[in-house]
């Protein structure tokens, strides 16, 4: 009888004791990740906190800025049945004042139905900046054509986490050229209000504090060219050969090419603004750029194209580059130094290489019969790179040029002007240069 209550209350004991251990640890903490953890901070930048409470749901959170002896809530909610939460804050009303700082962050969960409330404390350090970065424009004059491109260069005061040119909705990265010397070239889009066109410096250091300063440049306006294109059923037949795959639903040649005119241009357009990220921070050209020998303009930059068929409208779209045409699959060279981003298909400019040249400059030759370089190349100013062709939306061999700035498409022209090269362009980028390396 004694072995029995001794049993039985061993096993209550062992019962109590993990209901017990269940009720105050059997639950886990909840997880506390905050973004960013430490380093420089303005008031106006951002800070995310994520809270994740496993099998249990949050019931508080509360961040705290601890500051010389002085606390300040910064965040103080309530939560109701859920396990996962993310909030977002500034330190625009914490009152800080310049120098270091913690931010504590403390969050509450509890069991779903049976335990104790376990709470998170962590502790994050900062320093406290609220002073944005010095700009100095050393460029000055800055003649900028509509389709065309410009270059400031500039100096900041400190480290920055972006910085460029910034204009309408657009921002277009500018690149550290040494010491505390910046560039940034940067395009007047061709189908821009020119009222909306005002392009600034701009610099935000990694506490997120931000600075824009004006330029000094002045806008020349210029109509573009129009033309109107006759779609020959022969025409519409290649195409149809060349596109019918990426568009199986079009019911006739004529809806393959209004299909691929539209939505292979606007998938191009993407794909250019894609390798204008992947660019030299150097510029990788000398001079100015090659074009290809003995050949005829066809096509002109920003010509506004209205395509008839059989008497009738039926598209209008915009040419961004200009068609050169010489012998039937004619040698096509590099227009410059710089190395290769793309090597193959390319939406309506069929075989295509684009070309990085650095600071986002990159040049495209589209309608090859053959491509003669891979990705990753470095080329050199005047190496074959190809052969022009017709594949993709080519009505005859021809070589289609274009140029990019920060992959949008700019005037070939001013690239092979070397007086406009030497004005614009090196003539700027020599102001920052050391004077024994001009």
């Amino acid at each position: 009888m004694k072995r029995s209550v001794y049993i039985f209350l061993l096993v209550f004991a062992v019962i109590v004791t993990g209901c017990a251990t269940f009720y105050f640890i059997g639950t886990p903490r909840p997880d506390v990740a905050l973004s960013p953890n430490a380093g420089p901070i303005a008031a106006k930048k951002e800070l995310t906190v994520k809270l994740d409470a496993p099998r249990a749901v949050l019931k508080q959170l509360a961040v705290t800025a601890l500051q010389d002896g002085r606390t300040v809530d910064v965040v103080t909610k309530s939560f109701t049945g859920v396990n996962q939460a993310r909030e977002t804050f500034t330190l625009a009303q914490a009152g800080l004042k310049e120098g270091p700082f913690k931010l504590q962050v403390t969050a509450t969960a509890a069991p779903k139905h049976f335990g104790a409330v376990r709470t998170t404390t962590q502790a994050f350090t900062f320093e406290y900046e609220n002073k944005p970065p010095e700009v100095t424009v050393l460029s000055l004059a800055h003649n900028i054509t509509r389709g065309g491109a410009g270059l400031v260069v500039y100096t900041l005061s400190k480290e920055v986490e972006k910085t460029g040119v910034v204009f309408a909705d657009q921002f277009v990265p500018g690149y550290r050229q040494g010491g505390t010397t910046y560039a940034c070239l940067f395009p007047f889009p061709y189908n821009m209000n020119p009222d909306q066109y005002v392009p600034r410096v701009m610099a935000v250091d990694r506490a997120g504090n931000e600075r824009v300063v004006g330029i000094t440049y002045h806008l020349t306006v210029k109509p573009f060219p129009t033309d109107r294109i006759s779609l020959s059923d022969a025409f519409l037949e290649k195409v149809a050969a060349e596109f019918k795959g990426k568009f199986p639903q079009a019911a006739s040649p004529l809806e393959v090419f209004l299909k691929a005119n539209g939505e292979l241009r606007q998938q191009d357009a993407r794909a250019l603004l894609d390798y204008g990220r992947t660019t030299s921070p150097v510029p990788l050209w000398q001079g100015e750029f090659l074009r290809l020998p003995n050949a005829a303009p066809k096509g002109a930059f920003a010509q506004a194209r209205t395509y008839i068929y059989q008497g009738k409208t039926v598209d209008q779209q915009t040419h961004l580059g200009v068609d050169l045409a010489s012998l039937a699959h004619a040698e096509v060279p590099a227009a410059n130094r710089g190395r290769v981003v793309h090597a193959g298909d390319l939406g309506l400019y069929g075989q295509c290489v684009v070309i990085d040249h650095g600071l986002g400059l990159q040049t495209l030759y589209g309608h090859l019969s053959r491509i003669g370089v891979k990705v990753g190349d470095n080329v050199e100013k005047g190496q074959i790179i190809g052969n022009t062709g017709a594949t993709g939306m080519a009505g005859g061999d021809h070589l289609h040029f274009g140029v990019n700035v920060a992959g949008q498409s700019v005037n070939p022209i001013e690239w092979w002007d070397p007086s406009w090269i030497k004005n614009n362009i090196t003539g700027k980028l020599d102001i920052g240069k050391p004077a024994t390396a001009r």
